[in-house]
Parts: C-alpha cells; structure tokens; sequence
C-alpha cells in the first residue's frame, strides 16, 4: 500500500479525487520559489539591534527620502572604505 501524505488524505477526507502520485505536492517540489529580479544573485545579511535602532534608521530614511536598505548600502560601503576595501554594496 503507497504513502498517503496529509494533502492527500485531506482530499479524500472531503471528497474530492486525490492529486496524481507523479506529480509532486508543492512542499515536496525541489524548485525554489521564484524570487524577484531586484533579489536575484543577492544575499540577505542582517543582525540583532535594539528596537530603537531600527525606528531611528527608518526615521532617517524618511527625512532623507530613500530607503533603509540604502542607507545601509552606503553605511557598509563607508566601513569598507575606512578598511581601505573596495565599496562594493
């Protein structure tokens, strides 16, 4: 007797016909989601900060008309420098 998974058994729980075995469930796919252009070939980087950190830099990214990631582009690109390393954010 096949392996039911819960998607299965949930189908056949409420009637209607289960999904074709040869064709994976969504949780059992290999491909990864699809992700934006503008994330395409990017890596995440973050750390653990006090919340007044995170609403000060979202503060100044208001009163300067750009976003959070940007400031923090142009602050990693200023350590880098002070490093004497590319700037490459």
């Amino acid at each position: 007797m096949a392996k039911k998974n819960l998607a299965d058994a949930l189908q056949i729980a409420s009637g209607k016909p289960a999904t074709d075995e040869r064709s994976p469930s969504p949780a059992q796919a290999d491909d990864k989601p699809e992700l934006p252009p503008s994330r395409q070939g990017k890596k995440a980087i973050a750390g653990h900060f006090d919340p007044a950190v995170s609403k000060q830099l979202k503060q100044l990214a208001l009163e300067q008309d750009t976003t959070v990631q940007a400031l923090l582009a142009e602050a990693l690109n200023d350590l880098f420098d002070k490093y004497n390393k590319k700037p490459i954010a």
